[in-house]
C-alpha cells in the first residue's frame, strides 16, 4: 500500500475538502452536525503562530457545504492575516453555521454549537459575526469560555468596526484627492446592517453625500428617516456616480461585472474578500488608478474590540486602537506605489512578515 506523505501534498491526490485546506495553509477544520438541534456548522482554523485563532461565527443560509466550506476557509485566513496586521497576539479562525438566522436560532443550538468550540481547547475563541448577535454568544458562552463579544464586555463590535473603516477611508482619500475630508464626496454605502448603518453616522456627520442599497426595505427606510441620504436598489448601486464605494455587505462584490460599471476613484469598506479573485482585480484596479483599502487591513476594528475583551482592555483602548487603521491604510498605499505592486500584495507582505517573524507560515 502506498503512503501518502502530508509534508509533500499534492492537491491533484487530495478530496475537495483537503485540497483548498492544502492550499491556504490551514491547520484544521472541524465539522459539526447535531440533528436534535439542526446544527450544521464548519470551524475553520488557519493559522495559531501568533496566538489562539479569533473569529467570529457567521450564521447564512448557504446554497450548499462546499459553498461553506469555501467561505469559511476564506474568512479564517483573512483573520490571520487582519490579526497579524494589526498587531495583535492573536491567529486567525472563522465558523460558519448553515441555515436561516431568521428562523433556525435557538438556545440549544447555539449551546451545541458551543460544545463544539469547546472541544478546541481554546486554539479557536469565537465571536459573533453577520446572522449572529450578542445574545446568542450568551447561550454559546453557557458551554466554552473560549467566547467574546458578550453583552456586558466588550459586546457588539459593530461599531468599533465602523470607526476603522471611517478612518481607514479617510486616509485613502488622503492619498487619492491629496485631502482627508469626505464633506462633499460621493460615497455608496452597499449593506446598512450593524457596520454600515454606524459608518453611514460617520459620514453624513462629516458632510458626505451618501447613497445605501441593502436587501432589507425595513432598515433602509430608517437610516433615509434619519439622514435623508439616497436609496437605490440593490443592483443599480454599481451605477451610481460615486468617489468613494463601501462596499459593507457580503464578499466578491468587485468582479468583472461591476469593474466595468464601477465610477469610483476608492474602494474603502467592511466587507470580507471584497476582490472575487484577488490577483486579478487587485491588479485591475491598480490599473484603472482605483485606490483599494485592502479588506482585511480597513475592517480590524471588530477584532481589535474583541482582543480587548480577552486581554480586559478598556472601550477607550479599542478606540484608539482603531484610530491607528488611518496610518496603516496609509502605510500601505505608499509602499504599493512605492514597489508599484497592488495594495493588497502590501498588506499580505506585512502580515507575513510578521507571522513570519514569529514562526513559520504555510501560504
Amino acid at each position: 500500500m502506498s503512503e501518502l506523505k502530508v509534508s509533500a501534498l499534492d492537491d491533484s491526490t487530495l478530496n475537495p475538502i483537503l485540497a483548498p485546506m492544502n492550499a491556504l495553509g490551514h491547520e484544521h477544520i472541524l465539522f459539526c452536525n447535531d440533528s436534535a438541534t439542526g446544527l450544521k456548522a464548519i470551524i475553520a482554523v488557519h493559522n495559531t503562530v501568533l496566538g489562539p485563532a479569533l473569529g467570529g461565527t457567521r450564521m447564512w443560509h448557504y446554497q450548499n457545504e462546499q459553498e461553506a466550506l469555501t467561505d469559511v476557509l476564506r474568512l479564517s485566513r483573512g483573520m490571520t492575516y487582519k490579526n497579524a496586521i494589526s498587531q495583535l497576539n492573536l491567529g486567525g479562525g472563522k465558523a460558519v453555521i448553515i441555515g436561516d438566522s431568521k428562523s433556525m436560532k435557538s438556545e440549544a443550538l447555539f449551546r451545541r454549537f458551543g460544545r463544539f468550540v469547546n472541544t478546541l481547547a481554546g486554539s479557536y475563541i469565537t465571536a459573533e459575526d453577520v446572522g449572529i448577535s450578542p445574545e446568542d454568544m450568551v447561550h454559546v458562552s453557557k458551554e466554552t469560555k473560549h467566547v467574546v463579544g458578550l453583552p456586558g464586555k466588550s459586546g457588539d463590535p459593530s461599531p468599533i468596526t465602523a470607526l476603522g473603516v471611517y478612518v481607514g477611508m479617510k486616509a485613502a482619500a488622503k492619498y487619492q484627492f491629496g485631502s482627508d475630508s469626505l464633506a462633499g464626496k460621493k460615497i455608496a454605502v452597499q449593506g446598512i446592517g450593524h457596520v454600515g448603518g454606524y459608518l453611514v453616522d460617520f459620514l453624513v456627520k462629516e458632510g458626505a453625500h451618501v447613497t445605501i442599497t441593502d436587501l432589507n426595505q425595513q432598515a433602509l427606510q430608517a437610516i433615509q428617516n434619519i439622514h435623508g441620504v439616497d436609496v437605490v436598489a440593490p443592483d443599480a448601486i454599481y451605477d451610481v456616480d460615486m468617489d468613494i464605494y463601501a462596499p459593507c455587505a457580503l464578499g466578491a462584490t468587485v468582479n468583472d461585472q461591476t469593474l466595468a460599471k464601477l465610477k469610483c476613484s476608492v474602494i474603502a469598506g467592511a466587507a470580507n474578500n471584497q476582490l472575487q479573485d484577488e490577483k486579478k482585480h487587485g491588479l485591475q484596479l491598480m490599473e484603472k488608478g482605483i485606490v483599494y483599502a485592502p479588506d482585511f487591513a480597513i475592517n480590524a476594528g471588530g477584532v481589535i474590540n474583541c482582543f480587548s475583551e480577552v486581554e480586559g482592555l478598556s472601550l477607550e483602548w479599542s478606540k484608539q486602537k482603531a484610530q491607528e487603521i488611518y496610518s496603516t491604510i496609509a502605510s500601505i498605499l505608499t509602499r504599493a506605489n512605492q514597489e508599484q505592486i497592488p495594495s493588497y500584495q502590501v498588506a499580505n507582505k506585512l502580515a507575513e512578515e510578521r507571522i513570519l517573524s514569529k514562526g513559520s507560515l504555510n501560504i
